[in-house]
């Protein structure tokens, strides 16, 4: 890209005098706002931000100064308008703009009353993808207001005006590659005919979003490339993951069905999957085998949090989840609330056989109030099978530790089974956010842990010929890690 040629007798600095893809190259270190400022207080660089590769808007950014919603998305699309100006229609069936190419375009944006501001902003960026260039394009849907002011016919409208939206504009969604959606009502068909219509979505999230109303929500995209799937706070009766092939990342967080909250179905290339929830009084646990299908073959990482709640998924056979665990390396459980026994948790070692990596995360002491709506919290029984050894179990990580015995007899669990077993990682816990009942400053708490630490190796290593490196970790006052 060339120059502007320098006026004679001008006196620059030696930046400005930089040619503008070096002056470009700078701006793409920054942050839009940071940019567009450069622009506005140099005449030298004014023109530059409208060239630059990559456009991030973010309606928050533009609160200051309104007073509604509607104000502050019409601040927004100004900006769109501004940093993506329509070509002429005589430009659009040329090459002639071509100098300029956004490779990558997010847009986080309301839905609002307003008709004008969802035609600016699909008009633009239909204008700049059908020039061929972009890589990336990220939608961020919002409300106009917070979750809890919107009521079930709000939502249904924000629903229908954003399918509306897709509809209108296909081009741009054909080109969408990321796509993030909170507080909306869809139809039991919006989200397939969606990822359907997107050629390139990669990544989907949807956030406290309502997913059918009849029925349980089919996904049955076979010619979609989506890769990652993330639901937080959904309400829908059940998702099921009939046929998608490209899938390699999920997440579902805090659900409220009733049965498992999904079921897998054709997605063979699933490689990680996170399920994370609040067990409701109304839930039962269910088996993992009738959440994951004997299609699941390739899932290499399973984490579960219990929230120091309820255990919500229930010990089964392990020859029942060995054809699905057969790859898995690494897997999680986080937070059991810390009366409950440990040993239950072996049953995944025997069913999953490659494992390499496995994580325990239980609190020191449990502060998290139980609602009469929580599930109630009881002990899983799991007697493990006496004669069965794991050969590629290579590191357990404990994260708290402190319970000597209930946490000493379950790690000689682990040894007597893991022949291959290398090291034990121990991490004492985190000051509790919730109370502040461990504080890491504490004189009396770093001598108290210090003694425990003590004990607890010598516990492990008495009369033990084991080769396994046990290494315990903590974290001062500075949050700086300690091992020992």
């Amino acid at each position: 890209m060339e120059s502007r040629p320098l006026k004679t007798g001008q006196d620059r600095d030696r930046i400005s005098a930089l040619p503008d893809d070096l002056l470009l190259g700078i701006l793409g270190r920054l942050s839009l706002q940071e940019a567009v400022r450069a622009g506005v207080v140099s005449t030298r660089w004014r023109h530059l931000p409208h060239q630059l590769s990559r456009v991030d808007l973010d309606v928050d950014d533009f609160q200051a100064g309104t007073t509604t919603a509607v104000e502050t998305m019409d601040a927004f699309t100004g900006a769109v308008r501004r940093l993506l100006p329509m070509r002429p229609p005589a430009e659009r069936k040329c090459d002639c703009d071509s100098r300029r190419s956004v490779k990558t375009l997010r847009l986080r944006f309301h839905l609002t009353s307003a008709p004008d501001d969802l035609s600016s902003i699909g008009r633009a960026v239909e204008d700049t993808v059908s020039r061929g260039q972009t890589d990336r394009l990220e939608f961020g849907v919002i409300p106009p207001s917070s979750d809890s002011d919107l009521t079930a016919a709000g939502r249904a409208e924000l629903g229908q005006q954003f399918m509306s939206f897709s509809r209108v504009y296909p081009v741009a969604f054909r080109w969408l590659t990321d796509l993030s959606l909170t507080s909306l009502d869809l139809g039991d068909s919006d989200l397939s005919s969606l990822m359907g219509a997107s050629d390139r979505l990669k990544h989907l999230s949807l956030t406290s979003c309502r997913l059918g109303r009849h029925s349980a929500l089919e996904i049955d995209v076979p010619n979609s490339v989506i890769q990652s799937l993330d639901f937080i706070s959904c309400r829908c009766m059940r998702i099921e993951l009939v046929s998608v092939p490209k899938l390699t990342h999920l997440l579902c967080e805090s659900w409220d069905s009733e049965d498992p909250p999904l079921r897998f179905g054709y997605v063979p290339e699933l490689r990680r999957v996170i399920l994370s929830s609040h067990a409701g009084a109304w839930q039962a646990p269910f088996a993992l085998s009738e959440c994951l299908s004997t299609n699941v073959r390739n899932l290499s990482q399973l984490f579960l949090n219990f929230s120091c709640q309820m255990i919500w998924i229930k010990p089964e056979h392990p020859k029942l989840l060995t054809a699905i665990f057969r790859n898995i390396t690494d897997i999680g459980f986080w937070h059991i609330f810390p009366e409950c026994d440990l040993s239950w948790t072996l049953f995944i070692l025997e069913a999953a056989p490659a494992l390499q990596t496995f994580t325990l995360k239980r609190p020191r002491h449990s502060c998290v109030k139980t609602s009469e709506r929580s599930g109630k919290k009881a002990n899983v029984a799991w007697e493990p099978s006496k004669d069965f050894k794991h050969l590629n179990l290579k590191v357990l990580y404990m994260i708290g530790f402190e319970d000597e015995d209930k946490v000493t007899n379950y790690i000689r669990l682990v040894m007597e089974r893991a022949v291959g077993l290398q090291g034990i990682m121990l991490w004492s816990s985190k000051t509790c956010e919730a109370c502040d009942a461990i504080d890491l400053e504490s004189r009396r708490r770093y001598e108290a842990d210090k003694a425990c630490r003590r004990r607890l190796k010598e516990r492990l290593t008495h009369g033990s010929s084991s080769s396994v490196k046990i290494i315990i970790c903590d974290r001062d006052a500075h949050g700086l890690i300690i091992i020992s």
